[in-house]
């Protein structure tokens, strides 16, 4: 049986932010993977999240902890081919800009196609999957040709 991104990323709903001066041991230890200076979960952890599960399983990664680095990643792919299991979606943040952002895996589409969702780290501080609207999708990327 092949194990997808998503499918290992699952394994971590629920896991959340620790509000106050305490960390959450999963979270801070996803943040240590590729940056020294988090010294708290109270920063922006969706890159950490993503490059996590694909640390895990052996696949291409940002190793970075911004969610824009995961447009250089893999390779893209239209939201009309995007497949639950092996995509990243990279989204510009709430209200625009061209700094910061947002990563989690392709969870899929609202039926009038307006909405793509996310199953992510740093969603509500914490890991779920989030609705948000398809005019933030920056790109969507491909990590493997093939099976996981």
């Amino acid at each position: 049986m092949d194990v997808t991104a998503f499918d290992q990323a699952q394994r971590f709903v629920g896991v959340k932010e620790t509000p106050g001066v305490h960390s959450t041991p999963v979270v801070l230890a996803m943040l240590k993977l590729d940056g020294e200076w988090p010294t708290d979960d109270a920063v922006p952890w969706c890159s950490a999240f993503v490059n996590t599960i694909c640390w895990l399983l052996r696949l291409p990664r940002s190793k970075s902890l911004a969610a824009r680095s995961w447009l250089q990643v893999g390779h893209a792919v239209p939201l009309t081919a995007a497949q639950v299991g092996y995509d990243v979606v990279v989204l510009e943040r709430e209200g625009g800009g061209s700094v910061g952002g947002h990563v989690g895996f392709f969870a899929g589409v609202s039926p009038a196609g307006d909405t793509v969702y996310l199953l992510g780290g740093n969603q509500h501080d914490s890991v779920n999957v989030a609705p948000f609207p398809v005019t933030r999708i920056l790109g969507i990327r491909r990590l493997s040709t093939g099976h996981w």
